[in-house]
């Protein structure tokens, strides 16, 4: 019998710069492979389109780490305990019927009904940060002075966090989502940020107790002081829409223009033709999506998944992003078709653990881009694509800095 072929590595700085030639070869030579991540975990990964729709609605996959066997757990970057027991039992990690329990107290915030009505409000947050853009530099970075702030403000105006508190918010906390291994040098630094998270959670749950509003985190608190949710899913669950919440908008920001910048045809077509939005944030969306890959699912007992025995306890890993270029699903999958007719993509996931702040996200990117395109004549790279920063998350893409410079002569805001 021959050995099983070594894993492939998910990781590098020339995987996270561009992933799409291997997932191209991956997709071409099955459904689903072994792979290495950062951490020493070797996992299954799933690429297709099909195969990724049937994984991620599999009822015999489950999200909960106590599902994951001793081989996954000894090199797993999981958080530290007691944190991980605190903070790590959120609707990602859950199933049902829990996880429909708690998804069911937080829907109502992010229905698309609700989230539409405050499109003016976010359409002004973005003017706003548009206007503080600095008269004399030369280029800006859209990273720190749009993306990694816009995401947060229209989040803490739609789950009720009080100016006080978004005010005292840091953004490297939402690092924490991607913990590292326990011999990391970088570990003592983690941690560090992760107790200050905790605390800060703590904060809003004393602060909504004491002053209860009707946004979702007063909710969130009455469903705990009534029971329908214990200390730990509590905290869990602001821990996720804190960081989960707007981090992947950041990055979803930054993947599309980068996208457009590449692309200078398309980004002038659709500054001209703004009506072209919602249709192009799909296609944006499913060309490169935020999230690259899914969390991790495991089976409880040994099973055939895709033809390949995968054993209990190993992580099973979807490439969304493969899935989403997989040419059987989408005919010349690497262009950016702003007139494809688009069908289904998978970038907010699929079955039970579809996103639920996915009309949010979309409204959120529809605002952006329409803004920086109107407001930005001009726009283009201020460096070559070699120098873009891509960030070394595991499961996520996006750049850390975007600087930019546009016309300015042509703007407005910035004239004398």
């Amino acid at each position: 019998m021959q050995p099983p072929p070594e894993p492939v590595p998910l990781y590098g700085p020339d995987y996270k710069r561009d992933p799409y030639p291997l997932y191209a070869r991956l997709r071409e030579a099955g459904p689903i492979h072994r792979v290495l991540f950062p951490s020493g975990v070797r996992a299954w990964l799933v690429t297709g389109h099909a195969a990724a729709q049937r994984t991620l609605a599999d009822p015999r996959l489950g999200k909960n780490h106590a599902r994951g066997n001793d081989r996954w757990r000894a090199k797993a970057s999981i958080m530290p305990e007691p944190q991980h027991s605190q903070l790590q039992v959120h609707l990602l990690h859950q199933d049902p019927p829990q996880h429909t329990v708690m998804r069911r107290l937080i829907t109502d915030a992010f229905a698309p009904r609700r989230v539409e009505r405050l499109r003016p409000r976010f359409e002004a947050m973005a003017e706003q940060l548009l206007d503080a853009i600095p008269e004399e530099a030369p280029t800006v970075d859209l990273v720190r002075c749009f993306a990694a702030r816009f995401p947060f403000q229209v989040l803490a105006e739609v789950i009720g966090l009080p100016p006080h508190l978004a005010a005292r918010f840091r953004r490297e906390w939402g690092g924490v989502v991607a913990p590292v291994g326990p011999d990391d040098p970088g570990r003592p630094a983690y941690e560090a940020l992760l107790r200050g998270l905790q605390e800060y959670i703590a904060e809003v749950v004393a602060d909504r107790r004491a002053a209860p509003g009707d946004g979702l985190l007063s909710r969130l608190v009455t469903a705990r002081d009534e029971g329908e949710l214990t200390p730990q899913e509590l905290d869990s669950m602001i821990f996720q829409l804190l960081v989960a919440g707007q981090e992947p908008v950041t990055n979803q920001i930054t993947t599309a223009l980068v996208a457009l910048l590449r692309r200078p045809d398309a980004l002038r077509r659709l500054r001209d033709e703004p009506e072209r939005m919602p249709a192009a944030v799909e296609e944006l969306l499913r060309l490169d999506s935020a999230f690259e890959l899914t969390t991790w699912r495991f089976l409880t007992e040994d099973a055939e998944l895709h033809g390949t025995r995968v054993p209990a306890g190993d992580s099973v890993i979807v490439s969304l992003c493969a899935a989403n270029r997989d040419p059987e699903r989408f005919p010349d999958p690497d262009t950016l078709d702003l007139d494809r007719a688009q069908g289904p993509h998978l970038a907010f996931g699929h079955g039970v653990h579809f996103c639920p702040g996915a009309a949010l996200a979309r409204i959120e990117l529809q605002v952006a881009l329409g803004a920086l395109l109107r407001r930005l004549p001009g726009l283009r790279l201020a460096v070559s694509e070699d120098e873009l920063p891509w960030i070394p998350a595991v499961l996520g893409r996006g750049v850390s800095r975007l600087p930019v410079a546009f016309d300015r002569s042509a703007c407005p805001h910035l004239r004398g």
